[in-house]
């Protein structure tokens, strides 16, 4: 990233970030203050800009020409930490990035959730970040409506209709991941499921389903077992399906955490990954990258879409306060299939003709 233009010790300037990401300061402007009007490559290399030099907004001077800082709270109900200190980062970085007072308060269940959403409105805030299973709930989004908030909903199964909302497809996600493996040679694929009170886990299922009938192989209810994204129900699932006679050659993990369990339980029963056994997660958390052997898994940008978020949120707030209307948006982001090295072809040993059982 170019650093041309500024002396050496000095802070920089809105300008050296323009001058570095090669687009005018007034597009830097519109970023920091959660502009969506801004295309994604640009929004990128300003980030990226903002990043490499390290540039903290002023917020005196930004009181000074009228501007107020806005309060957003995010709440969140989630088993995996490895999920959530990625979508933690996203949103604490664009909130230091656009001048956000941005509060974090955990729940146990959904009727604490209710609870602090009603403590926190009375205090006047009325910006809200959803993550699941939150954002999946109805009776979440209709308090939302009743206390006439904003809220944008990361990562639903699908969109909410009357709220903005940031997601992939995670159909086409599972459904491509599951091709993969069947595209390896594997016929005997194992699925964990997600947590039952996530739309997104049931749409990965229908993708696994779905990938397995078009390619012609059978859908058996003994291959498929039930999971919460938890890494401990990552390991009660991987040992009901390492029990299976015949045994999977391959199994899909709805999450990284479950995914990494899968491995763990196949590490204590002597299986080599991948040479026995394929495991592929789902997300592309740290967890993916720092167990051995790495794993293939999709990638979710989870980080991204919480900035996404954050920044969407403060635009809405921001034109109301400034009296103008503006448009809760549903946005769908790209997801990728990254590969590392835990999968692979289906070894002679496991691998059998259609048809034939062990016995």
């Amino acid at each position: 990233m170019p650093r041309q233009g500024r002396r050496q010790g000095k802070a920089p300037t809105i300008s050296d970030v323009a001058a570095a990401a090669g687009c005018s300061p007034m597009t830097v402007s519109r970023v920091i203050n959660g502009d969506s009007n801004v295309r994604a490559a640009t929004r990128q290399q300003v980030m990226e800009a903002i990043a490499a030099l390290r540039y903290m907004p002023n917020r005196a001077a930004r009181s000074l020409a009228g501007g107020e800082q806005l309060r957003i709270a995010l709440l969140f109900d989630n088993p995996s930490a490895s999920y959530l200190s990625e979508f933690l980062m996203g949103a604490l970085e664009e909130a230091t990035r656009s001048d956000i007072h941005l509060i974090v308060q955990s729940c146990l269940d959904v009727a604490e959730a209710q609870a602090l959403m009603r403590n926190l409105a009375q205090g006047g805030i009325k910006g809200f970040i959803l993550p699941p299973p939150l954002c999946d709930d109805q009776s979440v989004l209709d308090l939302v409506s009743e206390l006439d908030a904003i809220a944008i909903a990361v990562g639903p199964g699908k969109a909410t209709g009357s709220h903005g909302a940031v997601m992939i497809d995670d159909f086409q996600a599972a459904y491509d991941m599951t091709r993969h493996i069947i595209d390896l040679g594997h016929e005997r694929i194992g699925f964990i499921i997600g947590n039952p009170e996530q739309v997104a886990s049931g749409r990965r299922l229908n993708g696994y389903r779905a990938a397995m009938a078009d390619a012609g192989l059978p859908v058996l209810d003994e291959l498929i077992v039930q999971g919460r994204f938890s890494y401990r129900s990552g390991m009660d699932g991987a040992e009901r399906l390492l029990a299976v006679d015949p045994r999977p050659t391959a199994i899909f993990a709805s999450n990284d955490d479950m995914a990494a369990a899968t491995v763990a339980v196949a590490h204590r029963r002597h299986l080599d990954v991948p040479n026995d056994i394929t495991v592929c997660g789902f997300d592309d958390t740290a967890m993916a990258s720092t167990i051995w052997p790495e794993l293939t898994t999709i990638r979710q940008p989870i980080r991204e879409m919480t900035a996404w978020a954050v920044s969407a949120i403060a635009t809405i707030m921001r034109a109301r306060k400034a009296g103008e209307h503006a448009q809760e948006q549903q946005m769908t982001m790209p997801y990728s299939l990254i590969r590392r090295e835990s999968d692979a072809a289906p070894s002679l040993a496991t691998r059998r003709p259609k048809g034939v059982e062990r016995r």
